[in-house]
């Protein structure tokens, strides 16, 4: 398996494997009901243009990918990484079975292991349904049961906190729930950070759901903007190369994905 890829596993609403995505569950009612698998980075292709941020050229290089979008810190070691954005509403009018996952992690741009937290959006017939998980790949990935719906503020995280143990926090600000996880893995590089929104897989890459526009507000690595970092900007196509979520440059410490699927 490509280091930049993870597994999701479906199940009635259960579970959910990231590895560097991982499984999720998807459930009983749903049309496709699939073993998911949110995969480390799989690149496609590699280019260097020069961006336009706070009034300055920086030039940050630029991947393509069959099953990532958004940005990734790498040639570091990293302790922590957060976001805010909006749940996106997914189009779902003629899209059953499609998906769309937006996280936040350690690991998995070059690595084989992923620390990560996010929700989870898939088509079920016309209905849209969401989710939030966590996974630490390649350990399964684990479903919350707390309600997440389309237009609610998200907060996720995941810290590196010592000897070993991650903390990873997914937070529903608009339904006032918060989940934090501890948990002990032992020898993760943490040799990037990522903020993603990603196209499950199960056998291949799934087919990516119409988010329309998400916004990652405040995104920060060690405490400091993602942008500072000269990340990585990653833009999904399809594998016969045909785009499928573009990420824009940053504004601020803000960036946005698109969908572009047709």
């Amino acid at each position: 398996m490509s280091p930049f890829r993870r597994q999701t596993r479906a199940a009635a609403v259960a579970a959910l494997v990231l590895a560097p995505l991982a499984a999720f569950a998807v459930p009983a009612a749903a049309a496709v009901a699939p073993t998911l698998s949110l995969a480390p980075l799989h690149h496609a292709a590699v280019s260097t243009p020069s961006f336009l941020k706070h009034g300055f050229h920086v030039s940050n290089t630029t991947v393509t990918s069959t099953n990532w979008s958004g940005y990734a810190a790498t040639g570091s070691t990293y302790t922590s990484v957060s976001t805010t954005y909006v749940q996106p509403s997914l189009s779902c009018s003629g899209r059953s079975g499609t998906y769309a996952a937006f996280w936040v992690g350690l690991d998995g741009y070059s690595s084989s292991t992923v620390e990560q937290t996010g929700t989870m959006g898939y088509c079920s017939g016309s209905t849209a349904e969401y989710v939030g998980w966590y996974e630490m790949y390649p350990q399964g990935s684990n479903d919350y049961s707390n309600t997440v719906k389309a237009g609610d503020t998200i907060y996720e995280s995941v810290k590196f906190t010592g000897s070993d143990v991650y903390t990873l926090v997914l937070e529903d600000e608009t339904r006032g729930w918060t989940k934090t996880t501890v948990v002990d893995a032992s020898g993760d590089a943490r040799s990037s950070a990522e903020v993603i929104a990603e196209a499950p897989y199960s056998g291949g890459v799934l087919p990516l759901a119409d988010f329309g526009t998400v916004t990652f507000d405040g995104s920060l690595v060690d405490g400091s903007d993602l942008s500072s970092f000269s990340p990585t900007a990653i833009n999904m196509d399809s594998s016969s190369g045909a785009a499928e979520a573009t990420t824009s440059a940053f504004s601020g410490d803000n960036f946005s994905i698109t969908w572009d699927s047709e």
